[in-house]
């Protein structure tokens, strides 16, 4: 999904000192993807006190969403760089086109992950016959090793075990004795945890890595900490164990982890360098290349089938990037 707010602002994300053991509770903000009938996100990442969990490096949640009355998900072809998109659906259905020629559709439980590397463009839109909207669309950044790499595409249904008595899927990285196939260029973890009212499981879990949790349904206990739907509940590195608890509704969640990042990152819109001169000319080479026509087979390739206009960026904010 593109980053589709109007005024986009430049962000240097660090990594963030490590907290202590407690649990950190990030709160989403609402961003409008749109029109007066367009989509509204709940975005827990990046925000002012975290900008990264292990290499994801932004998370927006939505839905459910009645597509009669938001007009579900509309988005013409858009770039990306730096970076991979993870597309993960609890309800409903998206047509994707990019231009690495590929078609799929995304699906429930099934992981469409699109590597950007040097830049790839990409559409997505929801199909005729979804009704209900509901998912979360997940970004992780490509270390400095990678992030010039060809672009790449690949889907990955991973399938669902029982851990003590929650329904586990393992979309990225490795959990509890399963690994997805999918690529991932850091130490990462994605998975998908749905528990019954009244459950608590206990994760082992990778002692350098960090942890978030992003609940969907229900109000969860991170390490005794409640962490209400929509929100983001971090750990800094160190656990060896992460204990899990839904309350008297059952909960879903995902559980999002990895090593520090180690690397400054710039993002805006929907590009990750490492500078400002960097993502300004991303932005030029983009207006220039596709939607100026200049050269449709340059750094961002094509979008085939996909009936409509690119979008263009935005304007860049006024003045140099400075940290914050």
């Amino acid at each position: 999904m593109s980053n589709l707010e109007v005024d986009p602002q430049e962000l240097v994300c660090e990594a963030e000192p490590a907290a202590s053991g407690a649990i950190e509770l990030l709160e989403p903000r609402d961003v409008p993807l749109g029109g007066p009938r367009a989509m509204t996100v709940r975005r827990t990442l990046p925000q002012r006190g975290r900008s990264l969990i292990g290499a994801w490096c932004f998370a927006d949640h939505y839905g459910p969403d009645d597509v009669a009355a938001t007009g579900g998900m509309v988005v013409p072809p858009h770039p990306h760089t730096g970076l991979q998109t993870v597309s993960w659906l609890f309800a409903g259905e998206i047509e994707h086109r990019d231009s690495t020629g590929a078609h799929a559709m995304v699906r429930p439980g099934e992981l469409n992950l699109m590597t950007a590397g040097r830049g790839i463009q990409h559409s997505e839109v929801s199909t005729p016959a979804t009704r209900m909207l509901h998912g979360v669309q997940l970004w992780t950044a490509l270390p400095d090793s990678d992030r010039h790499r060809a672009p790449l595409f690949e889907r990955f249904v991973p399938k669902v075990f029982d851990h003590d008595g929650a329904s586990v899927s393992v979309f990225l990285g490795s959990l509890l004795g399963r690994t997805s196939t999918a690529s991932a260029f850091t130490p990462i973890v994605g998975a998908q945890f749905d528990l019954p009212a009244n459950t608590t499981v206990t994760v082992p879990v990778e002692t350098t890595f960090e942890y978030g949790i992003l609940v969907d349904t229900g109000i969860v206990e991170f390490d005794g900490t409640a962490v209400p739907a929509a929100h983001v509940g971090y750990r800094a590195p160190g656990a060896t164990q992460l204990t899990i608890a839904s309350g008297e509704d059952a909960a879903r969640l995902l559980l999002l982890g990895g090593e520090p990042f180690g690397e400054e990152i710039v993002m805006w819109w929907n590009f990750v360098g490492r500078s400002h001169d960097e993502i300004v000319a991303s932005r030029s080479r983009w207006m220039a290349e596709v939607i100026d026509h200049a050269d449709p087979d340059g750094q961002f390739g094509q979008v085939h089938g996909y009936d409509g206009r690119a979008l263009p960026a935005p304007e860049l904010p006024l003045g140099r990037l400075r940290p914050r």
